[in-house]
């Protein structure tokens, strides 16, 4: 369930007609349903609702803070990859005793500021990094609570880049790893292993995977506690795939049919991180047709945003539907390349589509962009990034300004 659907040919963001917004604060433009936003927050919370899960939003789908207020309010607690999102995450107003930090590649700094702050608890990926934590939380003269992350080593069933699971994958400790970890706690005495952390994948689109991954871990967390740790979370991390094309996701009530008896299994209470489920079909990203052009027999339709403002379909070769916001015949159509300026043959958001004929000075939206569409976004070609702007019912408000060019050189000497 989304909030954007056309009425009389025109495309509406809840309440507000998205060509309104567009023409107000121009093109490239994300703009983002709050009320979908706390939908998709309301399904996990009501699917899983017999494990009372602590539900950390993950930062990194989409980090703008209006976002993250809106999350907090609604009793979110947040997944933080980076000093840089804790920061975001507390500011708006976010309780440290409800973040979790992931990451294989911490820096102390991070570390030491994590804990400062109060989090709950840092998942950590390797030996060196547990070594490294064990010396700051000494120098602190606390004890600190730590989750192993783990490599349950299943495949997620999806895109190569975004698996985190497999052999090879840099991500987390296969369990034997883990295992000999967990006999060598007693060299770590400010460090308590408080939680097991998994995190499989992104975009995962079958319960499969979770299924075989919780096996592995839910037996690994027994044998954590016959070797006396006490460990209370379960962290299964998010990847809950979203509707790009076909209904071919999961529901949130499919996916805790599968998660809450494994769960329940294990006696620990449970951590979910979900992002994308959350925010990827809450935003679009509306840009203007430039021009049109043919040529060797090809025809393309290029417009004013590029891979710069939504790399996936480049970097993934990623789907997202693209129409019209205002179709004139919706059965006239044609099948063209949607390109953007960006100076790459691989600055694409579509091949040989077929969409309904549109003009110069039309408008275009690319459904399903609120999660990994800002968030990123770049400069390249000395490109400003795009506006944000969040629509509430029959209300909206910018939440991020369009870049400037002087924008692009602040900083610079």
């Amino acid at each position: 369930m989304d909030y954007f659907e056309y009425r009389d040919k025109r495309l509406f963001a809840e309440r507000v007609r998205v060509a309104e917004i567009a023409q107000e604060f121009g093109t490239p433009l994300y703009i983002y349903s709050k009320r979908t936003c706390l939908e998709h927050f309301r399904r996990i919370e009501e699917a899983f609702a017999e494990a009372r899960p602590l539900i950390c939003y993950s930062v990194k789908a989409n980090s703008n803070l209006a976002i993250l207020k809106i999350m907090a309010e609604a009793g979110a607690g947040f997944d933080v990859v980076s000093g840089g999102e804790l920061f975001r995450a507390l500011k708006a107003g976010a309780e440290a005793k409800k973040i979790v930090f992931a990451g294989v590649g911490k820096s102390r700094e991070e570390i030491k500021y994590a804990f400062q702050e109060g989090i709950l608890i840092l998942n950590v990926e390797s030996e060196s990094e547990l070594e490294e934590t064990g010396r700051i939380a000494g120098q602190m003269g606390k004890t600190l609570d730590v989750a192993l992350r783990i490599n349950p080593d299943i495949s997620p069933e999806t895109h190569e880049y975004v698996r985190t699971a497999e052999i090879g994958s840099k991500f987390g400790m296969e369990i034997s790893g883990a295992e000999q970890l967990v006999r060598k706690m007693n060299r770590f005495p400010n460090l308590r292993l408080s939680g097991l952390h998994m995190h499989i994948g992104s975009q995962i689109t079958s319960t499969r995977p979770y299924a075989r991954a919780l096996e592995r871990l839910v037996e690994f967390a027994h044998l954590c506690r016959s070797l006396g740790m006490d460990v209370r979370w379960l962290n299964i991390g998010g990847g809950f795939g979203i509707y790009y094309k076909e209904k071919e996701a999961k529901t949130a009530q499919e996916l805790a049919r599968v998660i809450l008896p494994r769960v329940k299994s294990a006696g620990a209470k449970l951590i979910l991180e979900p992002g994308r489920f959350i925010v990827g079909n809450a935003g679009i990203l509306v840009t203007r047709v430039l021009y049109r052009k043919e040529t060797f027999g090809k025809r393309f339709v290029i417009v004013d945003a590029g891979m710069n403002d939504l790399i996936r379909p480049s970097l993934y070769g990623a789907y997202h539907r693209i129409w019209p916001i205002e179709p004139e015949d919706e059965t006239k159509l044609e099948t063209a390349d949607i390109v953007g300026p960006v100076c790459e043959s691989g600055d694409f958001f579509a091949r040989d589509r077929e969409i309904p004929t549109v003009k110069e000075g039309d408008y275009l939206s690319i459904f399903s962009a609120g999660a990994y569409g800002m968030a990123m976004s770049s400069q390249y070609n000395s490109r400003p990034r795009a506006a944000e702007v969040l629509v509430d019912g029959s209300e909206f408000r910018l939440i991020r300004k369009r870049e400037t060019y002087e924008d692009l050189i602040r900083g610079e000497a």
